[in-house]
């Protein structure tokens, strides 16, 4: 049964981001600067220092001087703004997708083991439910940092983000486990004992789960090819810019790898 749980949360969580970096099946996406969203300004940083800032959509900023830009310059920095702030919702609706996917992959488990409306179930989803909060509100587009170690709001939602949905089934499983071991002698007794029996009883289960969770994980992962799309065009954006003002540092602060050249 453990397992099971466990393999409902991998499927979850199989599109998420891992420290600075984000992987699907379609892309590969690295940030290599910290990246700060303000009301106003959007910062890129490394090693403390400030690369280049966008000021309300429309100024550039390079070693605290503002540049001068042509109009052609100015509609680059301009989309290329407006794009960086429209990432934050498409995260945040990914993150949100995958806690979800996650509390119904383990009531789906629970619920067959204990009935409907159990107090293990009940736990976990308000457990979920308190992080997708903290997603909530962690994924502004007006208030938004994440640093060049892929740290975001001091490790909110960095490497730690899988392990923190796994760390909660856990728990949660751990504390009860009596009442998980009382669950399981009643469905062999029903079995008459049986332990083959039970074990097909709950593999077809897990089979059962497994497929609803994939189905539904396909949605996730049509998000991620989406952000991988909306990061293709900002890194394309971000070298237009480098290759039309001549101050912008040159340093790859975004770069993506589409599935196309991963199996190249």
């Amino acid at each position: 049964m453990k397992t099971l749980i466990a393999g409902a949360v991998l499927l979850s969580t199989s599109a998420m981001a891992h420290d600075t970096h984000f992987s699907t099946d379609t892309c590969d996406i690295d940030l290599n600067s910290g990246l700060s969203i303000q009301n106003d300004v959007i910062s890129f940083s490394k090693k403390g220092n400030t690369l280049y800032q966008l000021i309300n959509d429309q100024q550039l900023v390079i070693n605290d001087k503002t540049i001068g830009l042509t109009a052609k310059q100015q509609a680059v920095v301009t989309q290329y703004s407006r794009e960086i702030r429209g990432l934050v919702p498409e995260v945040k609706s990914i993150a949100i997708d995958a806690i979800e996917l996650a509390s119904e992959g383990v009531n789906l488990a629970f619920d067959e083991l204990l009935g409907a409306g159990n107090k293990i179930g009940a736990d976990l989803s308000q457990q979920l439910n308190t992080l997708k909060v903290d997603v909530e509100n962690n994924f502004d587009v007006n208030q938004f940092a994440i640093d060049e170690h892929g740290s975001l709001d001091a490790d909110f939602l960095g490497e730690d983000f899988e392990q923190k949905i796994e760390n909660i089934v856990e728990e949660t499983v751990q504390n009860s486990m009596g009442t998980l071991l009382i669950a399981v002698g009643q469905e062999l007794l029903l079995a008459g004992g049986n332990m083959d029996a039970f074990e097909e009883k709950m593999e077809k289960f897990g089979e059962q789960v497994e497929y609803e969770m994939e189905s539904r994980a396909e949605v996730i992962e049509q998000k991620a090819e989406g952000l991988c799309k909306s990061v293709e065009s900002i890194d394309r954006l971000e070298e237009q810019l480098k290759s039309l003002v001549d101050e912008m540092p040159q340093l790859d602060v975004i770069t993506v790898q589409s599935s196309d050249r991963k199996k190249a």
